[in-house]
């Protein structure tokens, strides 16, 4: 089965083929190990935002801590869907640790205070 992506992991933007087991268009060593990640177990960092109890600043940005598996990606937007900031929060701040059981953490990626 043949799989053509663009690789993300630096800015030449490489148009990677995965052919089987053969892998082309990779210009890096990082480029080839992207693509044996995409095939084996994608995974992407969610950035996304949480509401928060202010009528000021009413979403409050997010993102995972690192990557996660692609196919949890929907599962971690829709816990995030249940969250309402109440407190001050510092960029970075863990929002929820061990998301659906990942190791992956949620942190800010803004400050919020309470007015």
């Amino acid at each position: 089965m043949k799989k053509e992506f663009t690789c993300i992991v630096c800015p030449v933007g490489c148009k990677l083929v995965v052919d089987g087991d053969q892998i082309s268009g990779n210009r890096c060593p990082r480029g080839l190990a992207y693509a044996l990640q995409e095939i084996k177990d994608p995974k992407r960092v969610v950035t996304t935002t949480v509401a928060t109890n202010s009528p000021i600043k009413r979403r409050l940005a997010v993102k995972t801590d690192r990557p996660i598996a692609k196919a949890l990606v929907f599962d971690v937007v829709k816990t995030l869907r249940a969250i309402v900031i109440r407190n001050n929060i510092d960029v970075g701040d863990i929002i929820i640790s061990n998301i659906l059981d990942t190791d992956v953490n949620i942190v800010a990626s803004d400050e919020f205070r309470v007015t």
